[in-house]
């Protein structure tokens, strides 16, 4: 057999990942019933167990991915300049991606505060941890700020200080980027770090199913059918919020800023969107998403630089709406209070974040990021993030669908603003969804 193909059936299918989660799921709740209503404590220890090593496994990846991805990410916006029209187009394009992001991360807040998703259902971590982020929520600014500096390097990552750790991230990655060429050999070593730990973590995700297994069953003998309310707030507060970006701001802002018919933008978009709500890619869907902006008017020089930068940067739906809504979620499931200090900071997270891990940006580590912001311990952001991960896949769709749909909308509003915009372009028909497979299937 030969090695590539050898690497293929090694490949992860996510179609029957997303099965198998699904199932695990099930199978699990069903396990946690039985241990609930039989009294069989040996099988209620048993998925104790396999939920806690898996959390285990997903926490000691938390703080270094948050290092990695911040040195990284900051180091990759070297690349943007050139040129006067390059320079004032890369501006434009990466205000815009702000303007979104805030927007899209204010209306997951809004829909999260009223829904409050996971809230019902208190899982009880370390108290002396609850009791750390009880003060953080309901200090001041100054306290916020002064508890960002580590006495060392070393105490920030040995005592689990996230907040402390991207402080330390975000110096390390601005020194290196003003060093230049001086700092090359630190930021190749940190690439391949980052590299490391997302090869760890793809490894740790393929036990997911089993670690669902473990994790739902165990919430279901412990505390019953009461756990499945939190995870349904959670998915319909995600689709509802997802739902108000993609189809009334991006309408809004094509409507009014770009002049661009919502109608026209839907019957060109509507293939893209739908593979990328299938296939839960934005990377897979970027052939598609790059056509479908030139099928916009977008001109083809600009459209091969924004589409992919947007492709890894801009995605509301990963890296702005779930991140708020994921962080209620986690505060209510462990009983934390937040204050306007701390949605403050997930608007920072939300609207800089994605800019300070533009390559690296997803959902994982951008809801990391922010409850590391936010001061969570690394347990409770891996039990957390665990925990959601058992109805991800399904959540993961209307994400998805979400991202490349502002991957298109923000070149468009650009393009308009900068006179490039081809109305006669845009008023053609579509190019047909056959071509752009044969792009995607070659790229």
């Amino acid at each position: 057999m030969s090695t590539t193909a050898r690497r293929s059936r090694l490949r992860l299918n996510p179609k029957l990942f997303a099965v198998a989660v699904i199932a695990s799921l099930v199978l699990g709740a069903l396990l946690g019933y039985i241990a609930k209503q039989t009294g069989a404590a040996w099988l209620a220890t048993t998925l104790e167990t396999i939920g806690s090593i898996f959390t285990k496994l997903l926490t000691f990846t938390v703080l270094p991915l948050i290092f990695t991805a911040i040195v990284v990410g900051i180091n990759s916006l070297r690349g943007l300049g050139g040129g006067r029209v390059a320079a004032r187009l890369g501006g434009k394009t990466a205000l815009w991606f702000a303007i979104t992001s805030l927007i899209a991360v204010a209306i997951g807040l809004a829909v999260g505060t009223l829904v409050q998703p996971g809230r019902g259902l208190v899982i009880e971590p370390d108290p002396d941890k609850l009791q750390a982020i009880g003060e953080k929520t309901e200090g001041s600014w100054w306290d916020l700020i002064t508890g960002l500096v580590p006495s060392n390097l070393i105490s920030a990552f040995a005592e689990g200080e996230t907040l402390q750790v991207v402080f330390v991230a975000l110096v390390i990655g601005a020194a290196t980027y003003s060093l230049g060429e001086k700092a090359a050999p630190f930021v190749e070593f940190s690439k391949a770090a980052f590299e490391v730990i997302q090869r760890v973590l793809g490894w740790i995700i393929r036990l997911a199913p089993l670690g669902t297994l473990g994790l739902i069953g165990n919430a279901v003998a412990s505390y019953g059918n009461e756990f499945f309310a939190p995870l349904l707030t959670l998915i319909g507060s995600t689709y509802v919020a997802c739902a108000l970006v993609l189809f009334v701001v991006y309408p809004l802002l094509l409507g009014l800023v770009a002049k661009v018919s919502p109608v026209r933008f839907f019957a060109k978009a509507w293939n893209v969107l739908q593979f990328a709500f299938v296939s839960r890619s934005s990377s897979a869907s970027l052939p598609l998403t790059r056509q479908t902006a030139q099928d916009l008017g977008v001109p083809p020089s600009y459209a091969n630089f924004a589409v992919p930068l947007a492709t890894t940067t801009k995605m509301d739906g990963c890296a702005a709406i779930y991140p708020a809504v994921g962080s209620i979620f986690i505060a209510n499931l462990f009983g934390i209070g937040l204050g306007p200090v701390q949605y403050l900071t997930i608007v920072a997270v939300a609207v800089f974040g994605a800019i300070a891990t533009a390559g690296v940006t997803g959902w994982f580590t951008m809801l990391t990021l922010t409850t590391a912001a936010l001061g969570f311990p690394a347990e409770v952001v891996a039990t957390g993030i665990a925990v959601a991960y058992a109805v991800d896949p399904i959540m993961d769709m209307v994400r998805t669908a979400t991202n490349v749909a502002g991957q298109i909308v923000v070149p468009t509003v650009v393009a308009r603003s900068e006179g490039l915009l081809d109305d006669e372009v845009l008023a053609r028909p579509s190019t047909p969804l056959v071509d752009s497979a044969e792009e995607l299937a070659r790229t």
